[in-house]
């Protein structure tokens, strides 16, 4: 909505209902607070990796990266997630690295793909962990998202805001992009702000591509040595991908851009010019591998976290030796 990021008379219109929205949310989270509501405390450290607004913000390259940097400490890891997206009705789902992202969701199998943890998915994050333990001897559980699902208790928050969006307009939904108010901010662990710094922030986040990889071949080729390209992007921000692709030099000829977790089809990508490269990144290229063409190609990206990333560690291990 665009209206979300500015003050305009929309988002005065809606703000009644904001209203509603932030003393439903409020007395929900005191109702778990107070133990009206029941909560579920697992037996070792969640990390809630989460955000304040709707949409994509770089939790999953974030999760991704606490993954890779906790395994190099020598621990083991699980990931668990709503699965946002999943057509699937049997939960909790294990999810593979080949598994089908129409039935468990694009980002749980990309974080499969990467990380190569276990990695599980049910809108019931007990049902998710329980699953896990189970089966795997973990130290940690991370949850890409869930910052709002008081019903699980959680060691450590960590919040990742895109710094171009920010809190928008600063109001609630419907009349603003946010779950809760920015004010949240100051109970969390930690703020990562993707992108660049912001006054709420404690670390940056920045997301460095190098090459593209072909859908069909898995031939990998130097971002440098493409030029004039097509681009697609269904993620939450599509013109940070855009942007990202022409700040390196490309000459993007055509963009295309589709909501969040699109459910990509043949039908979408059909008229796409066969004798142009087309970029996508690599979220979008778990749903569109089955229909590849030869000059589709998606772009990883590394995470580069600045900041006292030794402090968030060691909180996070420190953590993980209270439960053992």
């Amino acid at each position: 909505m665009k209206f979300w990021y500015s003050r305009s008379i929309f988002a005065w219109l809606f703000l009644p209902l904001a209203g509603l929205f932030w003393l439903v949310s409020v007395i929900r989270r005191q109702l778990f607070r107070y133990g009206c509501f029941r909560s579920y405390r697992a037996k070792l450290p969640i990390v809630v990796v989460g955000n304040l607004s709707v949409g994509g913000n770089g939790k999953t390259p974030l999760t991704i990266w606490l993954v890779q940097h906790l395994q190099q400490l020598g621990y083991q890891v699980g990931i668990i997630s709503r699965g946002y997206g999943a057509k699937t009705k049997d939960f909790p789902a294990l999810v593979q690295a080949n598994s089908s992202p129409e039935l468990v969701g694009d980002e749980p199998v990309l974080l499969a793909q990467r990380t190569g943890v276990p990695v599980c998915i049910s809108p019931n994050r007990q049902q998710s962990i329980e699953l896990l333990t189970q089966q795997f001897a973990l130290d940690v559980i991370i949850s890409d998202d869930g910052l709002q699902h008081y019903a699980l208790q959680r060691d450590i928050e960590i919040v990742v805001m895109d710094s171009q969006l920010g809190v928008g307009n600063g109001f609630l939904l419907p009349a603003g992009p946010l779950r809760e108010l920015p004010s949240r901010l100051q109970q969390v662990d930690f703020v990562v702000a993707n992108g660049q710094a912001n006054p709420y922030s404690q670390f940056v986040m920045q997301l460095k591509p190098q090459y593209a990889i072909n859908l069909r071949t898995q031939e990998k080729c130097l971002l440098s040595e493409f030029k004039q390209v097509a681009a697609i992007a269904g993620i939450g921000n599509p013109q940070r991908f855009f942007t990202m692709l022409q700040q390196l030099g490309l000459d993007l000829i055509k963009q295309q851009a589709f909501s969040d977790h699109h459910h990509f089809q043949w039908t979408d990508l059909s008229e796409q010019d066969k004798h142009i490269p087309l970029l996508m990144t690599e979220k979008d290229a778990v749903k569109c591998q089955s229909f590849a063409q030869a000059n589709w190609w998606y772009v990883p990206v590394e995470t580069q976290l600045m900041g006292d990333t030794q402090g968030l560690l060691a909180k996070i291990e420190q953590k993980i030796k209270d439960y053992q």
